[in-house]
């Protein structure tokens, strides 16, 4: 069962078929333009001349972040750093003609901290392209560092609205053997559709998960099936699929 969102399911869908497998696609994650921006996300977009760091955090922060950046302003400012959490975001960027600094295979906030032009930044302005609410661990240790951190929230994550027992339903139903989970909040969302019966049905359904810390967090869960992949990416995940030989 792949839970990226609707926008992003088909590639990696596509993919698990031409491998032979049979992939089911249910989100957990749902993605939602803001209705509007805030006068202050205009504030943050009209002077982003002031910043000297643009972090992306994801391929959505691209995604939406491009949408609301570009609806105002012909592009980014010359001179400004611009950071991607992963190679897929990079990517993204590189496709507006970006130059862009990655945090590495890890595709992590931690990894990105890592990053020599962030690690001296007392003083200076950055700005986060991402969605609303989610990790503050970048903005609390550029913080920390003495940086001048904005938050530019573009996009809404939701949980889907699905009927009471609707998931665990589908799982059954699919035979499915393996869960795709490429966020924390993902897995969240999962727990949330799940009623605590259910949760425990599923303990020792194979979770297939982006890294170290969602590992934990559903090994805490107590699932105890988990299997980490290198990241959030399509291969990474692939890779993962075909290494449990199902």
């Amino acid at each position: 069962m792949v839970t990226r969102p609707s926008s992003a399911a088909a590639p990696l869908c596509e993919a698990l078929t031409c491998l032979g497998y049979t992939a089911h696609h249910q989100t957990l994650l749902e993605l939602h333009q803001l209705a509007e921006n805030t006068p202050e996300i205009e504030t943050y977009i009209d002077s982003l001349e002031r910043y000297q760091h643009l972090i992306f955090i994801s391929g959505n922060a691209v995604h939406f972040g491009m949408k609301t950046i570009l609806e105002r302003r012909p592009g980014l400012p010359q001179g400004v750093n611009v950071y991607a959490i992963g190679q897929t975001t990079a990517e993204l960027l590189q496709g507006f003609g970006l130059s862009v600094l990655c945090a590495g295979a890890e595709m992590t906030s931690e990894n990105l901290l890592t990053l020599a032009p962030l690690a001296q930044v007392e003083g200076q302005k950055i700005l986060i392209v991402k969605g609303e609410g989610g990790r503050t661990t970048l903005r609390d240790t550029l913080s920390a560092r003495g940086a001048e951190v904005d938050e530019l929230a573009c996009y809404q994550r939701k949980c889907p609205q699905l009927p009471h027992g609707d998931l665990a339903a589908k799982i059954a139903q699919w035979n499915i053997d393996v869960v795709l989970l490429t966020s924390g909040e993902g897995f969240c969302n999962m727990l949330t559709l799940l009623s605590r019966d259910e949760t425990i049905n599923l303990y020792t359904k194979p979770l297939i998960v982006p890294s170290v810390r969602v590992a934990q967090m559903a090994r805490d869960a107590g699932f105890t099936a988990v299997y980490e992949a290198k990241n959030a990416t399509n291969d990474a995940m692939l890779e993962m699929v075909e290494q449990l030989q199902l």
